[in-house]
């Protein structure tokens, strides 16, 4: 027994251990659709990222700018 828990500790690798301590994971039915809820807190972060503008700069970056701090022009 101790032989082969040796031969075993050399040849697997730590998920390995996992999935042989465990059992490999419940993946459920592939098959059924995916159904996306919003809760509460993705409900407020779009309403928090919709005060956001993205810019994007003469070098091609990108960032997010407050549409209170636009020019009006540009709102």
């Amino acid at each position: 027994m101790a032989i082969a828990l040796g031969v075993l500790r050399q040849h697997l690798h730590p998920s390995s251990w996992a999935r042989f301590l465990f059992g490999p994971a419940s993946r459920g039915d592939y098959a059924a659709p995916v159904v996306h809820t919003h809760d509460d807190f993705e409900q407020a972060s779009e309403t928090d990222l919709a005060g956001f503008e993205v810019e994007t700069d003469a070098h091609g970056h990108r960032y997010a700018v407050r549409r209170e701090d636009l020019p009006k022009e540009q709102v």
